[in-house]
Formats: C-alpha cells, sequence, structure tokens
C-alpha cells in the first residue's frame, strides 16, 4: 500500500452508510486504516455494519443522521469527535433518487430530493468544515455527485438538478476553504450496480442503456474505490474543487 493512500490514524465520516455505495465507501476507508462513524437514518444497518468492519480489523461506530435536519447533523460531527477524534474525511453520500415524469413529480417529491441531495449534503459540509476549521487540522470533503449532475436525464429533473448543484457548491466551497486547508472535491459515478438499482440495470431498460456507454458495461462498487481513496487520502493533497466523473466513459459521449 502506498503511504500516501494509508488511512491509519485518520477518522471518517459517511454518510447514508446503511445501504448500497454508503456502506462500500465505509467498508473501503476502514480497510485502509480509518476510523469510520457510519452514519443514517435506519441504525439498525448501521449495528451489522460495524460488525462486519470490526471483524476484519478495523474500528466503526454507528451515528444516527437525518441529513435534513441540522441539529442532528450536529449532533453526529460532535459524537464522531468524542468517540473517535477530529474528522479528517468526509464522504458525503447520502442521496435520495426517485423518478416521475417532470410534468408528473409533486411539488413534496421535488422537495424531498432536493432537500436531501443538496442541503443536506451542504448541511453535513458546513458543520464538518467547521469542525475542520476549528480545530486547525484541515482535512478532505467528498461529495458524491453523479454524472447526472453533468448532464440531464428523463424522469430525474429534481436528481438531476440537485446533484448540478452539489456539483457547484463543490467548487465554491473549495476556493472558500482552501485557506483551511480543507479539500473538497466531487466524485461523479455513472451506473453502478448495487441492490437499490440492480433489478433496473438487469432489465430490458437497462441493457439499453448500458449500450450507450463506451466500455459497454456497468460500473461495479469497487470501480470507486481507487479515486475515492484519492480524493480521500494525502495522495490529492493539490486537487481541490475537482469534478472526477467514473462512469466507463459516458460523460465523454453526452
Amino acid at each position: 500500500m502506498s503511504d500516501l493512500l494509508d488511512l491509519t490514524g485518520k477518522t471518517a465520516l459517511v454518510t447514508g452508510a446503511s445501504s448500497g455505495l454508503g456502506r462500500h465507501f465505509a467498508q473501503v476507508l476502514a480497510a485502509h486504516g480509518a476510523r469510520v462513524a457510519v452514519a443514517a437514518r435506519r441504525t439498525d444497518r448501521l449495528e451489522s455494519l460495524c460488525r462486519e468492519i470490526e471483524e476484519r480489523g478495523g474500528r466503526a461506530m454507528p451515528v444516527h443522521l437525518d441529513v435534513g435536519e441540522a441539529e442532528s447533523v450536529e449532533q453526529a460531527v460532535a459524537a464522531t469527535e468524542t468517540e473517535l477524534g477530529a474528522i479528517s474525511i468526509l464522504v458525503n453520500n447520502a442521496g435520495v433518487a426517485p423518478s416521475s415524469p417532470a410534468l408528473e413529480t409533486p411539488v413534496e417529491q421535488w422537495d424531498q430530493v432536493l432537500d436531501t441531495n443538496l442541503r443536506g449534503a451542504w448541511l453535513v459540509a458546513q458543520a464538518t468544515a467547521q469542525h475542520m476549521a476549528r480545530l486547525g487540522h484541515g482535512g478532505s470533503i467528498v461529495n458524491i455527485a453523479s454524472i447526472l449532475g453533468l448532464a440531464g436525464a428523463s424522469q430525474v429533473a429534481a436528481y438531476c438538478a440537485a446533484k448540478a448543484g452539489l456539483i457547484n457548491l463543490t467548487r465554491a466551497l473549495a476556493g472558500e476553504l482552501a485557506r483551511h486547508d480543507i479539500r473538497v472535491n466531487a466524485l461523479c459515478p455513472g451506473y453502478v450496480v448495487t441492490d437499490l438499482n440492480r433489478e433496473f440495470l438487469e432489465s430490458k431498460a437497462g441493457e439499453s442503456l448500458k449500450k450507450r456507454i463506451p466500455q459497454r458495461r456497468f460500473g461495479l462498487p469497487q470501480d470507486l474505490d481507487g479515486t475515492l481513496l484519492l480524493l480521500a487520502s494525502d495522495a490529492s493533497r493539490y486537487m481541490t474543487g475537482a469534478v472526477v466523473a467514473v462512469d466507463g466513459g459516458q460523460s465523454a459521449t453526452l
């Protein structure tokens, strides 16, 4: 293991860690030495994740977190600092992705997506950055955006708007927080197979979508590992404000 990718001694907070990519990201960071606070609303799933990490020799703790509530965010950051030490890494992953035609999207659904995927990401980034600036140790914030923040798609207008906002929020924070030695970058996955989308990606519509990806395959969670570790670790110490697509070449042809 390269020393630059070694996260030993660092504390990471991963939001949306109860399933999907968040769960995978937490496991990857722990495997590379980080102490990991895994955060989500469904704490029962977090307990099993922590057991898995600890059985492999890592250290993890579950944290109840509702990214839509500022008080919940502040409590999660404080609990992580108290139990695991100063936070060096934030993986801002919590999100929702309901689909509906733009002409039929209820206002409540629009608000839910923007509140979770953009406002929630902002609240967690702000609270974590305040913590990093107060302690004076800097750190890395990795916002999990999407290639749908780079180009639109049908049936997911709110999701596209939220992820595009998150990408530009990443750039804005990068410029402002650099003076505190806090780096802010965005990881934009393409279509990556998880339990949440497996059924769709294996359908006829999914097969049609796959043909539009230059590599002619969907991603696997482990295809994101290298970029996640790069952005979370000292290997990217001169990178901030970067938006990195990991999508089999799909965004290059949009």
